[in-house]
């Protein structure tokens, strides 16, 4: 179940969503999306993330940042969770730690803020219906943007390149963007890390990614041909660098997925 965000709320936030598992998962490949995930248990079952071979339980409230490492995921079947998917331009509105602290991990939020986010949690589950539950998470954000409407300017500028980013989805070239922006390339380095938690080449690769692994599921092209159109060397280069995200190599993925259906899909997060 996918809920929009409000107008206040959706420049940055992509959307909220119910995922629940109608099966048990057992170390499934977990897809970089692209997004910053915001993850609420709402129910009694459990779930572990492993990020480069680290194993971390899923905790109550969990924030899921930027994912360049190969990982995997299980669950335990009937466990329930809502989330919120932040723009990746966005996470600095929301959260005053450094977002790079974020990249990789799976992020315990009673450890950033414990009285906040306890709070939270309690009135979300307190509340039986899955509006008000969304009315709560709402309000919380809102009330962190009015604490970071500073960085604002800053996550604008982001915003408008990632634009450019995705528009030509290929090989980054930075002096281009630092041209067409009229900032230094150290300057959009900086906000990129600051903002997003990775570099612009690391965007710009997760970005490419995940187009082709749209193309993986969704069509009967070749390796070559979506290497091709997805802006990679060639059929070598696309696999290494699916490799590298994943741990798994495309053909592996479009067997997976295929097999598994549009709700698993979305369980593993497939992003853009």
């Amino acid at each position: 179940m996918e809920i929009l965000p409000s107008a206040s709320l959706a420049p940055y936030i992509k959307n909220y969503t119910i995922v629940t598992i109608n099966q048990n998962l057992d170390n499934e490949v977990f897809y970089p999306s692209g997004y910053v995930d915001f993850i609420i248990n709402i129910s009694e079952g459990a779930a572990a993330t492993i990020i480069n071979g680290k194993r971390k339980d899923t905790p109550e409230i969990e924030l899921l940042g930027h994912l360049t490492l190969p990982t995997r995921l299980t669950v335990a079947k009937g466990t329930s969770v809502l989330i919120a998917r932040i723009y990746p331009h966005a996470s600095a509105l929301f959260f005053s730690d450094h977002v790079s602290e974020f990249t990789n991990y799976a992020t315990d939020m009673y450890d950033v803020a414990l009285n906040e986010n306890r709070e939270l949690y309690s009135r979300i589950m307190e509340s039986k219906e899955l509006n008000s539950k969304i009315n709560i998470l709402e309000t919380y954000f809102l009330q962190q943007l009015k604490k970071n409407e500073s960085q604002l300017k800053k996550v604008l500028i982001v915003k408008a390149i990632n634009q450019q980013i995705l528009f030509e989805q290929e090989q980054l070239n930075l002096p281009a963007l630092a041209k067409h922006s009229g900032l230094s390339e150290r300057y959009i380095q900086k906000l990129y890390l600051s903002n997003i938690g990775i570099s612009p080449a690391a965007f710009t690769s997760v970005v490419r990614f995940n187009k082709s692994l749209q193309l993986v599921l969704n069509t009967s092209q070749s390796l070559t041909e979506i290497a091709y159109d997805c802006g990679y060397y060639d059929q070598a280069h696309f696999i290494k660098e699916f490799r590298k995200f994943t741990g798994i190599t495309p053909s592996s993925s479009r067997s997976s997925l295929i097999k598994n259906d549009t709700d698993f899909q979305q369980a593993v997060n497939i992003g853009f």
